[in-house]
């Protein structure tokens, strides 16, 4: 069982960085691929980017490449998100989620745990 929770949000102007963090429990936190997803308002869940279990490899939504970077500590249990150059439409709830997959990609149902999400609000 893995407990995930998400800290950072809040509301920024566009163009500005917000850092998201997501805090695992369990002792299997680095055997797991770690994701974000994000959902706004009236729109399905999507994902934004993944991680591996070792941290070396990433993969990114098209809406976020280059503009976000996602990253892991396994000695802490944590992962990030580092959100640069934000747009409105980045807006949305983002979620952190762990695989018990060593990989795990773009599909919702390839994560197997969910934290509860934390709300990215940037303005215009």
């Amino acid at each position: 069982q893995v407990q995930l929770v998400e800290s950072g949000g809040g509301l920024v102007q566009a163009g500005a960085s917000l850092r998201l963090s997501c805090a695992a429990s369990g002792r299997a936190f680095s055997m797991y691929a770690m994701g974000w997803f994000r959902q706004a308002p009236g729109k399905e869940r999507e994902f934004v980017a993944a991680v591996n279990w070792r941290g070396s490899i990433t993969y990114y939504a098209d809406s976020v490449k280059g503009r976000f970077i996602i990253s892991r500590d396994n000695a802490k249990n944590t992962v990030s998100l580092q959100m640069n150059r934000l747009k409105p439409e980045d807006t949305a709830v983002y979620y952190c989620a762990a695989s018990t997959g060593i990989v795990a990609g773009e599909e919702i149902n390839e994560y197997d745990y969910w934290g509860q999400g934390t709300q990215v609000t940037v303005s215009s």
